[in-house]
């Protein structure tokens, strides 16, 4: 069921938007399905869980493990839902073209929500980049192993001593990549409340999103 709308506005933003949604009206839908914002949530823990506790030396690795097997899962779920899923978890709904990109990024810095309906292209892209990142710095762990016989990858045993070497190194600098992505998630996150006005937290709980009707 749809219900006509406006979002809230940041200072010194209330004209612009009160502007654009007279020129594009707006409509609050439910764009995120239930499986795909327990997987976000899900993902969101098991990450931060599994850095975490990689973090804090080899009497917490078996849960390090876990975690990771966890995160493992969810991309596979995350993998299958980009193709079976409904609209907005399609990963060919959030493909966009170079002119598309480029116009969203030039209007980025609008003190107005772009009321995208799903994810916009900048946050599409960053589905993509942070997935693929995940999915290489998982199967690294698996791979990896420290020569200490105690915390090694359930895979190490399958490739040669240099490449788990190689691998465990791999892995501690790819964690380091996560870290930086999610701080990055995180601060833009908080760009598009202060700066833009628009929620984005709030639609991964309900799933209701504010959108343009003509997008």
């Amino acid at each position: 069921m749809k219900d006509t709308g406006t979002h809230g506005a940041g200072p010194g933003g209330d004209t612009a938007r009160a502007d654009d949604e007279t020129r594009h009206p707006v409509e609050t839908v439910r764009v995120w399905d239930p499986l795909l914002r327990l997987f976000h949530w899900a993902l969101f823990v098991a990450v931060v869980g599994a850095w975490g506790l990689g973090k804090f030396g080899p009497d917490v690795m078996t849960l390090h493990f876990w975690f990771g097997y966890t995160v493992l899962g969810l991309l596979a779920f995350r993998l299958v839902w980009g193709f079976v899923g409904p609209e907005h978890a399609r990963f060919k709904n959030f493909i966009y073209g170079p002119v598309t990109f480029v116009k969203y990024l030039g209007s980025m810095f609008n003190r107005k929500p772009s009321y995208w309906p799903g994810h916009n292209p900048l946050g599409g892209l960053f589905v993509f980049i942070i997935l693929g990142l995940l999915a290489v710095h998982a199967v690294t762990g698996l791979f990896a192993d420290p020569e200490d016989y105690i915390n090694v990858g359930p895979l190490a045993q399958y490739v040669s001593s240099d490449t788990a070497i190689s691998a465990l190194g791999w892995h501690a600098t790819l964690s380091w990549a996560v870290l930086a992505i999610v701080v990055l998630h995180v601060a833009a996150i908080a760009f598009y409340k202060k700066w833009k006005g628009e929620n984005l937290i709030t639609p991964m709980i309900t799933g209701k999103k504010t959108v343009r009707k003509d997008l």
